[in-house]
């Protein structure tokens, strides 16, 4: 990411804390005091860092799926169903498989890969055979996925005499390994910079990227020196689903350790807007990420000191989002 780009990526951010700041001003609290506390609590220290980029981990690899498809000119917003989907099977795999104690992390990271992936296949063929426009058909497939994670946990997954919505907890094998111990960051959060770096790597350096962003930047121009736009762009999508399946498993075995109703407060779609506030780009996503991921960390923390309302924290992440698409709308006009 450029200086340029960079400038671009920040203006959301500063739109949205002015915003912020008005509101809180306008309800009595002070905006600097409030923002210096957000501050302290987002990276003030190990343990207060560890809370941020526990935060952060399944939104790294939503933002880095998001990003595949956005680089090949596809707008997947599907990468919430794959999440629930992912995480689902993942928590289930945990708690039931019967293989080696080394073999059952990585055969359940896989199939929620794999489940993610197969979910991302029909919107793919719809958008790459028959050009029905992704946004809809992988937004409405949101709430099919979410819905069928839902009856499942409340039905036949349901955990045996638990009054809640939730799945038995995984294999103590099954558990990803923690970095800070007694912390919640998990080596998913080694995972997703792994493949951050990657997707770095990737674009510059291989065949592969150069057909994505040749074909997201200009579609007819590639096909007429040979590159086939279907082909890039289906890829893409099943791409995707796949990192969208292995967020939700990476969260399920790390940080959750069961699939529960509510499983992800929206983690899919604000990887939507890191990925466009990234403009795509590896390192890009990594920060981008780590900032949403101190927003959520500290918004619930700073209750803890003060009576700064939650809700701020949700206001300052929407009207980023809403800056980040603004953007994105403005750049394609």
């Amino acid at each position: 990411m450029n200086a340029a780009g960079a400038v671009a990526a920040g203006a959301p951010f500063a739109l949205a804390l002015l915003i912020g700041a008005a509101v809180l001003a306008a309800t009595g609290f002070s905006p600097l005091d409030v923002y210096r506390l957000m501050l302290v609590e987002g990276f003030g220290g190990e343990r207060r860092i560890a809370a941020t980029l526990t935060a952060a981990t399944p939104l790294l690899l939503t933002g880095l799926a998001a990003a595949v498809s956005f680089r090949a000119g596809a707008f997947n917003v599907g990468v919430e169903g794959c999440f629930f989907l992912g995480g689902l099977v993942a928590a289930v795999a945990g708690g039931r498989l019967a293989a080696p104690s080394w073999l059952i992390i990585p055969a359940a990271l896989v199939l929620a890969a794999v489940i993610g992936a197969l979910w991302m296949a029909l919107p793919a063929l719809l958008r790459t055979r028959l050009a029905v426009d992704e946004v809809v058909t992988t937004l409405m497939l949101n709430f099919i996925a979410i819905g069928i994670a839902s009856w499942l946990v409340n039905g036949p997954l349901l955990a045996r005499g638990s009054a809640n919505s939730a799945t038995p907890p995984i294999l103590p094998a099954a558990e990803l390994p923690r970095l800070l111990p007694p912390g919640a960051l998990s080596a998913g959060f080694v995972l997703s910079l792994v493949l951050i770096a990657l997707y770095g790597l990737w674009g510059p350096l291989t065949v592969g990227g150069f057909r994505s962003r040749m074909v997201g930047r200009n579609a007819r121009f590639s096909r007429a020196v040979g590159i086939e736009p279907g082909g890039v762009v289906f890829s893409a999508m099943i791409a995707s689903g796949a990192l969208g399946g292995l967020a939700g498993g990476v969260h399920a075995l790390g940080l959750v350790h069961r699939f529960v109703a509510g499983f992800s407060p929206g983690y899919g779609f604000t990887g939507v807007a890191i990925a466009l506030l990234a403009r795509n780009s590896a390192l890009g996503v990594a920060l981008v990420a780590i900032l949403f991921g101190a927003l959520s960390s500290a918004g619930a923390n700073i209750q803890l000191f003060s009576d700064v309302p939650i809700e701020i924290v949700q206001i300052l992440q929407g009207a980023v989002m809403i800056f980040a698409v603004a953007q994105f709308r403005g750049r394609r006009a």
